[in-house]
C-alpha cells in the first residue's frame, strides 16, 4: 500500500475510464469550475461578532419593550413614540455593489429592503443610493418624523451641511438628498 491512495485509485486503467466517459457526458453542458474565494478569517470573525451582537441587543431592546409595556413607559426616552428610524448602508466592490435600507416604525416594527445596484459605483455612491431609496421610501410612507442613521461619516456630515461636495456627481448626489429631506420637518440626523 502506498502513502498516496488517490493517486493509485486515480492511475487504476478502471478509475480512469469511467472518469473520462463522465467528461465526455458533462462536456454537452458547457460547466465551468470555478473554486470558491476564501473568506479571510477577519472578515467572518467580524461578521459573527455582529451578527451575535445584533441579536443579543435586539433581545434587550425587545425585552424593555415587553416591560416597557407593562408599566406604561417608552422603552426609548431619547426617541419620540412617533418617530421613525431609517438606517441605510452601501457598499461596493470591483463587480457588483448593493444598498440596504432598514425602517424601524415607532412600535418597532422592521421593514427591510436590499438593493442590487445593476451601474458600476463608488462606495460613497452606493451609500448615497441607500439614503436616496431610504428617502423615497420614508416619502412613500408619509412620514413625517424621522431620525437618520448611516455608517458613513462623509455622507452624514454633506447631507447635514457641515461638509461641502466638491465632485459633480457629489454633487448632485447631495442635491436630491437635500431635496428629498426638505418632505421630513420633523428630521433627526
Amino acid at each position: 500500500m502506498t502513502d498516496f491512495l488517490l493517486r493509485s485509485i486515480l492511475h487504476s486503467p478502471d478509475a480512469s475510464q469511467r472518469l473520462m466517459k463522465w467528461a465526455i457526458e458533462l462536456s454537452q453542458y458547457d460547466l465551468l469550475y470555478r473554486p470558491k474565494a476564501a473568506i479571510k478569517a477577519q472578515a467572518l470573525a467580524d461578521f459573527i461578532a455582529e451578527f451575535t451582537q445584533s441579536a443579543e441587543e435586539e433581545k434587550m431592546v425587545n425585552e424593555k419593550k415587553e416591560s416597557s409595556k407593562a408599566d406604561g413607559t417608552s422603552a426609548e426616552p431619547s426617541q419620540p413614540r412617533d418617530t421613525w428610524q431609517l438606517r441605510v448602508d452601501g457598499a461596493s466592490n470591483q463587480k457588483r455593489a448593493g444598498a440596504g435600507v432598514v425602517i424601524i416604525t415607532p412600535d418597532g416594527t422592521l421593514l427591510e429592503q436590499a438593493i442590487t445596484l445593476g451601474f458600476p459605483t463608488s462606495n460613497i455612491e452606493a451609500e448615497y443610493e441607500a439614503l436616496l431609496a431610504g428617502l423615497r421610501l420614508a416619502k412613500e410612507l408619509a412620514i413625517k418624523k424621522l431620525a437618520i442613521y448611516s455608517d458613513s461619516q462623509l455622507i452624514t456630515n454633506q447631507a447635514s451641511g457641515e461638509y461641502m461636495a466638491k465632485h459633480p456627481r457629489m454633487i448632485l448626489y447631495l442635491d436630491k438628498v437635500q431635496e428629498l429631506l426638505k418632505a421630513f420637518p420633523g428630521l433627526k440626523h
